[in-house]
């Protein structure tokens, strides 16, 4: 695999690696990680097969789950993927769940948040934001991190991804559920149920993840321009519903919706 892209040349995977250690400090301070043994084992178990699937890469990836209700999950710099417990709580069966998962890890293997921290170095964004970025630019990330991560802001920005990113980072989960044993129509039958949410204020994910009808019949001729493969899972024995249930009773968040 490819990991080099136009437009990350001047972002080394070492840079990378050294703004992600800062960025994970700044989310520690700023989120309530849930913290929980069984939900952690299981999210990073969800994440262990996606990375065998991956084969050999030059970050190494962490999975998380944030306490929040929102249905939002995120990825910074360097592997360090994000899932707020409201997301695991919607998701209808566990080919959803990997299948968000997998789109985040497809915007780290292609570059894509990397991309974005170097246009917006280009363009000035990051001071704007507050950021100093020049311990990048001089060869390491050496500010501190209260200096180059400005809490959210910049993390709301890294993960601002052009349309051509978003079919990227989906074509990747695609590729990538199969290989690891998941139906990739969870990916699809995931958006659908954010879109049909009869919310006031649009979900998270989707303000940041455009989740258009076009978007979706991308993804549904991607499934089915690949190869078909039989045996492979939407569900996993009970095990979410087991994950949900532990969330809902240590965060006493609004009731799974099992439409």
């Amino acid at each position: 695999m490819v990991l080099c892209c136009a437009g990350c040349s001047t972002l080394s995977v070492e840079q990378e690696q050294d703004l992600g250690r800062q960025a994970e400090e700044q989310v520690l301070e700023t989120a309530t990680l849930l913290r929980d043994p069984v939900v952690d084992r299981y999210v990073e178990r969800l994440g262990g097969e996606l990375l065998e699937a991956m084969g050999p890469q030059p970050f190494d990836y962490t999975f998380d789950v944030i306490r929040d209700e929102e249905l939002n999950a995120f990825a910074v710099p360097a592997g360090h993927i994000y899932i707020h417990t409201g997301l695991i709580l919607k998701a209808r069966n566990v080919s959803e769940l990997i299948g968000v998962m997998g789109h985040e890890v497809g915007h780290v293997a292609r570059r894509h948040i990397a991309q974005n921290y170097n246009r917006s170095r280009t363009a000035g964004v990051l001071r704007s934001l507050g950021v100093v970025a020049a311990g990048v630019a001089l060869g390491g990330v050496a500010a501190d991190a209260t200096d180059l991560v400005s809490g959210v802001g910049l993390m709301a920005y890294l993960n601002q991804f052009t349309r051509e990113a978003e079919r990227e980072a989906d074509a990747y989960a695609v590729e990538m559920l199969p290989r690891a044993g998941y139906d990739a129509e969870g990916i699809v039958t995931f958006f659908e149920t954010l879109l049909n949410e009869k919310k006031a204020n649009v979900p998270t994910f989707l303000s940041s993840h455009p989740a258009t009808d076009e978007r979706i019949r991308n993804t549904r001729a991607l499934i089915a321009a690949g190869p078909q493969r039989a045996g492979l899972r939407r569900d996993d024995g009970g095990q979410l519903e087991i994950v949900q249930h532990r969330i809902l009773v240590l965060t006493g968040e609004g009731k799974a919706d099992r439409r």
